[in-house]
């Protein structure tokens, strides 16, 4: 049984992508979700892929169902389509869209063919990932939530180098010894 290796890039960023393994018995909407679970993104919204060429245009459109739009062929369905089905040539290319509203642009290129499947691999899975992928809902800081939070805290933004000016009067005066005790040790 053939097992297919597809990156999936980030149509933004090409540094950004995926390798996904899958059966070619499996279906696009199995691919569709496994793209959805590298990427980290809910399956609440509308999808389809577009079989495509080398310069990533737009060919026959394979759904998870028949939308309410204009269609000059009606799409295959994702659940009834095999992967293998629609493979032209050895670098078949789709571009994959996902919720329409946002509309995530994915590139997805079939990049390795083999003929020996893992016993130690679920299919479809996500084999490699590189780069931080985009966030389905909001922005992604490279540091995360804590970063906001400690910029917050200690006002980062004041000053572009973090140093005050030489002679500031808040330098001496911040060793003052106010004859408070602050609990170093214990009194007998």
């Amino acid at each position: 049984m053939a097992v297919l290796k597809f990156r999936a890039y980030f149509e933004e960023d090409d540094a950004i992508y995926r390798d996904i393994v899958i059966k070619h018995t499996q279906t696009f909407f199995d691919l569709h979700l496994a793209i959805l679970k590298s990427y980290e993104f809910d399956s609440k919204h509308q999808a389809t892929f577009y079989r495509s060429n080398d310069h990533w245009e737009r060919g026959r459109e394979i759904s998870v169902e028949k939308y309410d739009k204009a269609y000059r062929a009606d799409p295959l369905i994702m659940a009834e389509t095999t992967i293998g089905s629609e493979i032209r040539d050895p670098n078949q290319k789709f571009v994959y869209i996902y919720d329409f509203a946002k509309n995530w642009v994915f590139q997805v290129e079939l990049i390795n063919v083999t003929k020996e499947e893992s016993s130690k691999i679920t299919y479809p899975s996500t084999s490699r990932a590189e780069g931080i992928g985009p966030q389905q809902y909001g922005t992604r800081s490279l540091l995360g939530a804590k970063f906001v939070e400690i910029e917050e805290k200690y006002d980062l933004t004041k000053g572009s180098e973090g140093f005050g000016e030489e002679g500031d009067s808040n330098g001496s005066d911040d060793m003052v010894d106010d004859g408070e005790d602050t609990g170093g040790g214990e009194e007998e």
